[in-house]
């Protein structure tokens, strides 16, 4: 039984939600907690290290992290779809240099803060490349995007030596955290290998996979590895690889070692929306996010080996690529202020509708999406926060981790049918205006959102929000709101002038600024068990209302 119930679809019709603390669906994952990034170097520096503090905060499980370039050869210097580690080289005779240090200092800065490492084994270091030149690329936004593409994307010139690679790093890794800490992390080989990532065949992805799978197990065989990160899950293609490397790794022949089949501990794949420019205005569509995890839900589920495996979302994301600012694509002008929050907030709710539906194990979601060390203030870049203060999308995760215990059903005559969303966003007259709630022994929590697709200015909105099923007879009210008002350091900065040298002064206030506003907090009495009360929303504002007692 899902979350939604839809009794109404008038224009001029009051926004409604009800929830009864009675209506237990499941238990709320945090699936939300799992964000990633391109750029590994960024870890360890300034602003990475104050942001990734937190978001280890504001989750009350233990979050997990993803990045690519983990095992790429370089000097460590940190640049836009680029990142270094230098942890494989060669020494004149062709023997293995392993070192560890920079990948050392990115997972202590995880571990440090009770962060999981969701280790994406690639990728391919210059020594071991079929193609090793060119090797660094120095890609900008405004640049074609195959222009990352060199030498890191390719198969290895040696297997064998690819394998041992991986059982070194693992080995290091359990001496270092310990086989615990260790067990407890996901491990992944490479990422959309169907897309520009990977410069070999589908064959040659499953032997890399097979040997890389080999050799984590063989230094830790209680460590758990997956795959495949496709990308545009939902299309024919990728619908394809993913079941030819779910088949593989069931009945294939393993390539590493000669045996049926290849370890899979999980499944993993990508979704991702498309927003636009529509006559001057941008036009958001989650519709092919959440169709592309419906999809991979469905082919994990045809087969009885994965049906219950764990499913992580690699990335998802409105689109595709986090560094392209809105200088070079002004359609990720959202990217700054409320609208990303609203999607954020409304997508999620879908999220977990979809699984429910699905009975789906979804373990985890990607957000890609982290911080642009020195960039430009409030540049368009698909980031959590900018020059070390958050942006608005970030406090929608503060709010999911106010969020614990049991999801319950919402009703909500204003919230856009599961099915209508997936095929059609939210492009109609209305905007969406629905909740996504939860209870636990002295809690509850309701977010509610109004949302569109559609970045025009539009009159607020007062939801009546009833919650029934307390039984306390005083209860602490506390609401949460992120609109152009509240929790948005980027209204804050935009009536400082846009500065792009603020001063001391202006950092403060807009560190602040950006922190998760409180507008109400008080005491009521329940009448029979039940809370009325009104939310005043603008368009693509989300509130958390929190009873505690």
């Amino acid at each position: 039984m899902l979350g939604l119930f839809s009794f109404g679809n008038a224009f001029a019709q009051k926004p409604e939600i009800s929830v009864d603390l009675n209506q237990v669906i499941e238990p709320m994952k945090p699936i939300w907690a799992w964000f990633g990034y391109d750029e590994p170097n960024y870890t360890y520096m300034k602003d990475g290290k104050k942001l990734l503090t937190e978001i280890s905060k504001l989750s009350p499980a233990p979050v997990y992290v993803r990045t690519h370039s983990l095992l790429v050869t370089g000097d460590g210097t940190a640049a836009l779809k680029w990142g270094s580690t230098n942890a494989y080289t060669e020494d004149t005779n062709g023997k293995p240099v392993y070192n560890w240090a920079i990948i050392d200092s990115i997972f202590d800065t995880y571990v440090k803060r009770g962060m999981k490492p969701l280790a994406q084994i690639g990728f391919m270091p210059q020594a071991l490349s079929t193609h090793p030149e060119p090797y660094r690329h120095h890609w900008k936004p405004g640049d074609p995007y195959n222009d990352i593409i060199t030498g890191w994307a390719y198969p290895p010139a040696d297997y064998d030596k690819w394998r041992e690679l991986v059982y070194q790093w693992v080995r290091h890794s359990v001496e270092r955290y310990g086989q615990k800490e260790v067990e407890s992390w996901y491990w992944e080989v490479w990422n959309e290998p169907n897309g520009a990532y990977w410069k070999g065949t589908r064959e040659e992805f499953f032997k890399l996979y097979d040997y890389a799978a080999d050799g984590l197990k063989k230094a830790l065989p209680t460590a758990r590895i997956g795959g495949i990160n496709i990308a545009g899950t939902r299309t024919k293609g990728a619908i394809e690889w993913t079941r030819e490397f779910i088949e593989h790794c069931i009945s294939g022949k393993n390539y590493a070692t000669g045996r049926v089949g290849s370890p899979l501990d999980a499944v993993l794949f990508h979704a991702k929306g498309w927003p636009r420019l529509v006559d001057g205005f941008i036009r958001m569509d989650m519709a092919p996010q959440l169709q592309d995890i419906r999809t991979g839900i469905e082919i994990a589920q045809l087969y009885k080996q994965t049906r219950d495996l764990p499913l992580i979302v690699g990335e998802s994301d409105p689109e595709g690529c986090a560094a392209c600012g809105m200088a070079t694509n002004p359609e990720n002008a959202y990217r700054n202020g409320v609208m990303y929050s609203s999607y954020t907030a409304a997508s999620f709710a879908r999220k977990y509708e979809v699984a429910t539906r699905k009975k789906a194990n979804l373990l985890g979601v990607v957000s890609w999406s982290f911080e642009f060390e020195g960039q430009p203030w409030f540049y368009g870049f698909r980031d959590l926060a900018t020059n070390g203060v958050d942006k608005p999308v970030l406090n929608v995760f503060r709010m999911l981790g106010m969020m614990k215990g049991n999801r319950i059903q919402v009703r909500a005559n204003r919230m856009v049918a599961l099915d209508s969303i997936v095929k059609n966003s939210v492009h109609g007259a209305l905007s969406d205006i629905g909740g996504l709630a939860v209870t636990s022994e002295r809690s509850a929590s309701v977010m509610v959102w109004n949302y569109h697709d559609d970045d025009k200015p539009a009159p607020d909105e007062t939801v009546a929000l009833k919650i029934a099923g307390l039984t306390a007879k005083k209860v602490n009210l506390n609401i949460y709101m992120i609109d152009k008002n509240n929790s948005n350091a980027y209204e804050v900065w935009k009536k400082m002038g846009s500065p792009q040298q603020p001063t001391a002064a202006q950092i403060s206030e807009l560190e602040k600024a950006g922190q998760l506003s409180c507008v109400s907090s008080r005491k009521i009495e329940p009448k029979a068990g039940s809370v009325s009360l009104d939310v005043k929303l603008q368009r693509h504002a989300v509130a958390l209302v929190l009873l505690k007692w």
